[in-house]
């Protein structure tokens, strides 16, 4: 099930007329996996790579994780499957959302092929308001700050984008508090990084 899944996303051209580029989906799933990753969209250089999180972006999202890229990428504990799978484009130098069409689209039908997950990082807003929709905050902070009320199905993280730095630098309480609840979560679910 989770071939045919992969092969069909893979050959999604439903937004093509709405990218700046031709649709090149970017995931990364096996059919072991424990954790599932839901970001918001493939930056430029994500898309120029293929591979998911191959960014600073990802750097960040691996240093709160306290993992090696050898253990993200290894798909016989984590899946990966952002809320829209193609770049959508940038508008003054910020990424574009990702595609309204893709996450409905894509995220049940991986999450039913992927029978062993136990447990699901929203990693933005994006990924918070499709998987957590009314049961979200009334602000990102909030959402995040409260974690354990979507535990033991889903954890909720801002984006590690540059962009967040002031973000970060704001909410200490994170560092504090939320990233060794996240390491603890994640190693109880996929075993030791």
């Amino acid at each position: 099930m989770l071939s045919r899944v992969s092969a069909q996303a893979k050959a999604c051209t439903v937004c093509a007329k709405h990218l700046p580029y031709a649709p090149r989906p970017v995931f990364l799933v096996g059919s072991a996996a424990r954790l599932l990753i839901v970001g918001q969209a493939p930056g430029r250089r994500v898309h120029e790579t293929g591979i998911p999180w191959n960014d600073p972006s990802g750097d960040a999202l691996r240093e709160w994780l306290a993992m090696e890229r050898a253990v993200f990428y290894d798909t016989s504990r984590i899946a990966i499957v952002p809320a829209g799978l193609c770049y959508p484009g940038t508008v003054n130098g910020a990424d574009l959302p990702p595609r309204p069409e893709c996450a409905p689209a894509w995220q049940p039908r991986f999450r039913a092929a992927l029978p062993d997950l136990r447990l699901t990082l929203l990693v933005g807003r994006y990924a918070q308001a499709y998987y957590l929709g009314k049961r979200r905050r009334q602000s990102l902070a909030e959402t995040v700050r409260a974690y354990r009320d979507y535990l033991p199905e889903f954890f909720p993280l801002p984006h590690p984008s540059w962009r967040n730095k002031l973000w970060l630098k704001n909410n200490p309480w994170f560092a504090l508090r939320v990233i060794p609840a996240l390491r603890q979560s994640v190693s109880a679910c996929i075993g030791q990084v």
